[in-house]
């Protein structure tokens, strides 16, 4: 059977206002209550629609003024020293599309945070410095450019830079305007620093090496016990992959972070991914469920999003709104582009709600 989306279709509102409706339509009101075919359109639309639009946040333009906020407040003054990148239309729940939030933030050598907690999940992209550090659960993890790190729902965490490293700068990434509109956060201070529980860097040593895990130990925790995906590992699997895989005519090579235990994703409300775009790829255009946070890790290109061409670099963050049609390009016809993302994906398959589509017009591209 073909769908038909015509708003004149069986099962539309089609009613005209008359004065006797509009004054049923206020005595409903009176009431807390209303008539549904007012709202029927613009509630159940006929596929997927998204209230954020994409974006191309700059690091050029942002880094000069993430280093000023380091002059200007100290990481216990503000909490967490980030400068937040918002969407045009998510204002109202600080969001960067859809319900993802992303920052950066930066912390100078000597500098750390109070250990804290909150419902949220969060992550962290490294993008420059050295000596940077994050402790989860008692676990003290060194940071390097590109490692992609997760701070799960609930768990204690802090950064921080050690004496004599280099001011180091990081992407932070969280699920907060989901848990604020589910009703469900929280957030929460220790009493002073963590009591480390293992040597340093003993979660990616333990379960990110060449898939061997502990044996004598069990882990009951519903996300991944790998707290660092360290790029020297990431890029040159994508590497071997392209030799043994098709590319993906979408998203070249495409890999997900995933939990070494189960091969799920990292964590239950958020997913992330890296992808390699080979020199010279040109992505064909699709639309999916899942709003996506992406930032260029490696080489510089170009996505249409909804028709309109963002340029980007390393460093650069852009964003892709669920259902939006979008596709990427690598500008270079002698280097890999490689871009990192993250995701809601987690609570679109949980809930039966992800699709995708081909976009079958123009040879598949915008």
């Amino acid at each position: 059977m073909n769908e038909n989306h015509s708003d004149n279709q069986y099962g539309r509102a089609r009613v005209q206002d008359t004065p006797e409706l509009e004054a049923y339509y206020k005595e409903l009101e009176s009431l807390g209550a209303g008539a549904l075919w007012t709202v029927a359109n613009a509630i159940e639309p006929w596929e997927p629609r998204t209230t954020s639009i994409p974006m191309l946040w700059k690091y050029e333009d942002l880094r000069s003024l993430v280093l000023k906020s380091s002059e200007l407040v100290t990481p216990e003054q503000a909490g967490r020293r980030v400068v937040y990148l918002v969407n045009d239309k998510r204002k109202e729940v600080s969001a960067a599309v859809g319900w993802l939030y992303t920052g950066i933030q930066v912390t100078r050598p000597g500098e750390s945070t109070s250990a804290h907690r909150h419902r949220a999940s969060a992550l962290r992209f490294i993008m420059e410095g050295e000596g940077g550090y994050t402790v989860v659960d008692g676990n003290k993890i060194m940071l390097e450019v590109n490692d992609f790190v997760i701070t799960p729902n609930s768990a204690w965490h802090e950064h921080g830079v050690e004496e004599g490293g280099k001011t180091c700068i990081w992407q932070d990434g969280l699920d907060i305007p989901l848990l604020n509109a589910l009703e469900a956060n929280d957030y929460a201070v220790l009493d002073g620093k963590q009591e480390l529980i293992a040597p340093i860097n003993y979660s990616p040593i333990a379960y990110g090496c060449a898939g061997l895990i502990p044996a004598d130990k069990n882990w009951d925790k519903p996300y991944s016990p790998l707290f660092k995906y360290s790029w020297k590992s990431v890029y040159p699997a994508l590497l071997e992959m392209q030799k043994v895989s098709e590319i993906n005519s979408f998203d070249g090579i495409f890999m997900k972070y995933s939990n070494p235990l189960t091969g799920g994703h990292v964590m239950e409300t958020m997913g992330a991914s890296m992808q390699l775009l080979p020199a010279g790829f040109k992505g064909k255009a699709h639309q999916h469920t899942g709003s996506f946070v992406y930032q260029c890790a490696k080489g510089k290109g170009y996505s249409i999003i909804d028709g309109k061409r963002f340029d980007w670099k390393e460093r650069d963050i852009f964003c892709v709104p669920s259902w939006a049609i979008h596709e990427h390009h690598n500008a270079s016809e002698t280097e890999n582009a490689c871009l990192f993302s993250f995701n809601d994906l987690p609570v679109m398959e949980k809930l039966g709600l992800y699709q995708e589509r081909a976009c079958i017009d123009n040879n598949g591209h915008q």
